[in-house]
C-alpha cells in the first residue's frame, strides 16, 4: 500500500475493508457532534402496554433520535454503536436524560423510562443533570425509570448497584434491559436490585411458533418474579406473539404491534393544543 496513504488512514485502517468501516464511523461520529452542536436532537417515544389491560399504556419509553443535516429523523440504532463508548456517547446520554426529565416535569401524568449507560454514572454532566431535576422538583423520580443495558450493567457492576441504592431512595426505578442478549451473572441478581426486567426481543419475536423461547421466556418469567421485578416483553409484532407472553405471565408489552415509537405522541399534542388555545 502507498505509503502516503497509509499515513492519511484512521488509526488500525491497514486493509480496504478497516478503512471504509472507519471512514463510515467518523462520518457517524461528524453527524452526531453536529447535530449535538445544532441541538438538533430529540426523543421518540414507545407506549409500554399492561397486559392485565392491553388497552392501556403503563408507561412510556423514551429514545434518543438526531436529525441529520438533511432534517431526516436518524434512531439511536444506527448511531449509538459507534459513540457508544466516545464522549459523544456520553453527551448524547446527557441530553437524552435532559429531554426525558423535561418532558416529566412538563407533563404531571406521564412516567417515563430514559435508556442510560453504566458509564454515565461517573460523568459529571450527566449526574448534575439528574440532581438539578430532582432538586427542582423530587416528585419527578417517582415518574422516572432509567433502563440500563445487561452488557453495560455487567462492565461496572459494583458502581452500578450503589448508584441504584441511592437513586431507588428518590423514587427512581430502574429496568434491566435487553435481558438474555448479554453475560449478566445470576448472582448478581440478588444484589442489583432492579425493579423491571426487559426480556430482550430474540427471545420475543415469533413466539407464539417457538416452543424453545416459549421456555426460555417462561423461566426469565420466574426468576423475575422470584426477585419481585416486573417483565416487560420486547419487540412484540404480532397479536399471537401478544397472547403467547401475555399466557406465560409477562406483566408489560412493548413493540410495533401497538406502536411505533414517534416524535409526537398523543399526549404531547394534546399538550401543545392547550397551550396554542
Amino acid at each position: 500500500m502507498n505509503k502516503r496513504l497509509r499515513a492519511d488512514m484512521p488509526p488500525g485502517a491497514d486493509n480496504p475493508l478497516n478503512y471504509a468501516v472507519a471512514l463510515r464511523d467518523q462520518s457517524t461520529l461528524d453527524m452526531v457532534a453536529d447535530a449535538i452542536e445544532h441541538r438538533q436532537t430529540l426523543l421518540a417515544y414507545q407506549p409500554v402496554m399492561r397486559t392485565d389491560q392491553p388497552d392501556k399504556v403503563g408507561f412510556y419509553e423514551g429514545l434518543i433520535r438526531v436529525l441529520d443535516p438533511g432534517g431526516r429523523v436518524i434512531p439511536a440504532a444506527e448511531f449509538m454503536p459507534q459513540i457508544e463508548t466516545t464522549e459523544i456517547g456520553r453527551q448524547i446520554d446527557v441530553l437524552a436524560l435532559r429531554h426525558g426529565l423535561s418532558a416529566l416535569r412538563d407533563n404531571p401524568l406521564l412516567r417515563l423510562s430514559i435508556n442510560m449507560s453504566a458509564r454515565s454514572v461517573g460523568y459529571r454532566p450527566w449526574m448534575n443533570t439528574l440532581n438539578r431535576f430532582l432538586t427542582a422538583d423530587p416528585g419527578i423520580g417517582h415518574r422516572l425509570i432509567l433502563e440500563v443495558t445487561e452488557s453495560s450493567a455487567m462492565t461496572m457492576p459494583e458502581l452500578v448497584t450503589d448508584f441504584m441504592e441511592r437513586m431507588q431512595q428518590r423514587g427512581i426505578c430502574f429496568a434491566l434491559d435487553d435481558f438474555g442478549a448479554g453475560y449478566t451473572a445470576i448472582r448478581y441478581f440478588k444484589d442489583f436490585y432492579f425493579d423491571m426486567l426487559k426480556i430482550d426481543g430474540s427471545f420475543i419475536r415469533g413466539i407464539a411458533n417457538d416452543p424453545d423461547n416459549q421456555a426460555l421466556t417462561r423461566a426469565m418469567v420466574s426468576i423475575a418474579h422470584h426477585f419481585d421485578m416486573l417483565t416487560v416483553a420486547e419487540c412484540i409484532e404480532n397479536p399471537d406473539d401478544a397472547a403467547c407472553v401475555a399466557e406465560i405471565g409477562v406483566d408489560c408489552l412493548q413493540g410495533y404491534y401497538f406502536a411505533a415509537p414517534t416524535t409526537r405522541p398523543d399526549w404531547m399534542r394534546e399538550t401543545q393544543m392547550r397551550a396554542a388555545g
